[in-house]
Order: structure tokens, then C-alpha cells, then sequence
């Protein structure tokens, strides 16, 4: 049986961190060790891990980094075969690590194993959505513009994978073994996940798959990095031009394209936010930057366009009655289709 690395860094997440290491604890798969990142967290969320006693539990001690610094602390010190990286606030279904494992274990083509996601509000409580990413014939363009891995809660990753795409650095007074590109951190929001999953589409020999159950819980924290738009569009811009020094020609290729998907998404926050002056203008944004999307995914951009206006212009109870439908009728369909590929 192959080991897994869970990596979870902890900075500021007293609220969730014994639910979220819990579900880690819960795994049905048995053989895995937990490395907990203490990212110079300035609140009792260590202390919180440390009232569990299990011994496969590590902590690991570090001055502040940032999220892309305390993940590549936790890559560092992995001892399993297979790493994956748990967020202080998401959770996981009890099967989530043994159905990822034998995913891995069956396909020596894949490096990359993810799943759905669920959304939960900051109480753990389901908004009945799910994320439904494109799960195969992942090419380095999919990458960039739609990210299919969605959320750093998401993917088991082959120790390889991460071995083809470490390089060095002097960050921190000595040079060090590097896997998220910190350089590429905005100081205001955080994409390093993204610019991560498209070095590995373009320099690793194994591929991206995902598996269709939702077996990760995303939770929409109005708090977190998702909430700060436009500062998420300045770390989203930041990592376009780091990603632009090892792969110019695919980046060139696809740079209007993945400013319209990351325009539109930022479209949606802005609308679950309730801000629909910025949902309109951001979703206007993303048709002037590429009008394709009107017929790549008509669906998602028409839906997106119309809830950033139905915002803008109702009055308050009717938008929120349309969208109570619009998303029992999204959550119904999401599952539907989850189910029918899981079968």
C-alpha cells in the first residue's frame, strides 16, 4: 500500500481546523501520515491540533509564508508516495484518499488524480452546488483557462509528478527546494495553485485525470481570498507572467481566453457576494476580452450574464427568489450529472 503525505497548512483557522483535520482522520484508507504546516498562525489553531493524539500527526513549525510557502514546507518534508494537500477550512468525504489511491495505483499515465467538490457555507451546512470540471483530456490550455482542478483540496498528486517540477531558489537566506513558485504570490490574493497545475501540464510526462464523485467539501468563506475580486484578478495577472517564462507560446495562445473564464468566475463571486455593479462589470469585462466564451460555454457565460443584471436591476426578494430556482435547479442537475457518471 502505497503512503500518503497530507498537507495541511494552518494559519488562522481556529474556526475549522478540528473538523477539517477530523475528516482527514477519518479516511477508510489507514496508511497516511498528516503533516501539519504552523505557518506562524497567531490564534489557538495549533493548539487545537494539538489535542489530537494520533501518531501520524506532525507539526511543523514555520514563520509566516503565506499559503504556497507552508505547502512547499509540507512537500519538503513528505515521506509518502503520494502527496495531497488538505485546506484548514475544506473538508473530505471518509472515501475520498482510498478512491484516489486505487485511481493512481490503476493508471501509470496518471500523475494527477482530483475530484469534484461540494459547496458548504461557513457553517459546513451543503448550498447544494457542486463544482463540475472537465475530468479528462486535460491539455495545458484547459489548465489555464478553466483550471479543472478548482481548489487546492482537491488533487493526489505521484511524488514524481512534483520531482519533475521542482527548481531552487534563495528566498529565505539559503537555497531551497521550491514546488509552488512564491515569487508568484500577489501580496492581495493567491493563484499559485493555478500557475502549479499548469507547470505540471506542461512539464511533467504524467497526466491530469479527474474522477467524478464529489468527494471534497469546498467551503465559500465570504472572508477568504475568493472574496477580494479585484486583488484575485491582480494575483491572477501576476501568475499569467510568471507562467510566461517557461511556456510564452501556450500562454500567448490562450491569454485572451483565460482573462474572459477568469473575468466571468470573478463575475459569479461578485454575484454571490451581492454586488451587482461589479458582477456587471466584471462580466462585461470578460466578453470584451474574449467573446468566445458566448459559444464555448454559452450556458455558464448567458447564466452569468444574467444573474449579474437580474442583481443589478430587481428589487432584492424578487432576484432572491429567482435564484433560490435557478440554484435548486443548477444543484439538481449538478447531481444528476455526478451520479450518472459515478454509476
Amino acid at each position: 500500500m502505497n503512503k500518503v503525505s497530507i498537507i495541511i497548512p494552518v494559519y488562522k483557522a481556529e474556526k475549522y481546523i478540528a473538523a477539517t483535520l477530523q475528516s482527514a482522520l477519518n479516511q477508510t484508507y489507514k496508511n497516511f501520515e498528516i503533516l501539519i504546516i504552523d505557518d506562524g498562525s497567531p490564534d489557538k489553531s495549533i493548539e487545537i491540533c494539538q489535542q489530537f493524539t494520533d501518531p501520524r500527526i506532525k507539526i511543523i513549525r514555520q514563520q509566516n509564508r503565506g499559503l504556497p510557502g507552508a505547502r512547499n514546507t509540507g512537500i519538503r518534508h513528505a515521506t509518502g508516495e503520494y502527496l495531497t494537500l488538505l485546506d484548514a477550512d475544506d473538508l473530505w468525504l471518509p472515501e475520498k484518499l482510498e478512491k484516489h489511491v486505487k485511481h493512481l495505483d490503476n493508471s501509470p499515465h496518471v500523475g494527477v488524480s482530483f475530484s469534484r467538490s461540494a459547496f458548504i457555507d461557513e457553517n459546513g451546512q451543503p448550498l447544494g452546488i457542486y463544482q463540475i470540471p472537465q475530468l479528462k483530456g486535460i491539455t495545458p490550455g484547459i489548465v489555464l483557462c478553466r483550471n479543472p482542478i478548482s481548489n487546492g483540496s482537491v488533487a493526489v498528486i505521484k511524488r514524481e509528478v512534483f520531482e519533475a517540477i521542482k527548481f531552487q531558489d534563495n528566498l529565505y537566506g539559503t537555497f531551497e527546494d521550491f514546488y509552488f513558485d512564491e515569487r508568484s504570490r500577489h501580496p492581495n490574493g493567491d493563484s499559485t495553485d493555478v500557475e502549479c497545475w499548469f507547470r505540471i501540464s506542461v512539464k511533467s510526462n504524467l497526466q491530469i485525470e479527474g474522477i467524478p464523485e464529489a468527494l471534497t467539501l469546498y467551503r465559500v468563506n465570504s472572508g477568504g481570498l475568493s472574496a477580494n475580486i479585484l486583488k484575485q484578478l491582480d494575483a491572477w495577472e501576476l501568475m499569467l507572467s510568471r507562467a510566461r517564462l517557461y511556456a510564452p507560446e501556450i500562454v500567448n495562445r490562450y491569454e485572451t481566453l483565460a482573462k474572459a473564464y477568469i473575468l466571468r468566475y470573478l463575475a459569479r463571486r461578485a454575484v454571490t457576494l451581492q454586488d451587482g455593479a461589479m458582477a456587471v462589470k466584471l462580466v462585461n469585462r470578460a466578453l470584451l476580452a474574449n467573446w468566445r466564451i458566448l459559444f464555448k460555454e454559452p450556458s455558464r457565460t448567458l447564466l452569468t450574464l444574467a444573474a449579474a443584471y437580474f442583481l443589478w436591476l430587481l428589487p432584492q426578494s424578487l432576484y432572491s427568489s429567482i435564484q433560490a430556482i435557478a440554484l435548486k435547479t443548477t444543484g439538481a442537475t449538478q447531481r444528476w450529472r455526478i451520479l450518472l457518471r459515478a454509476s
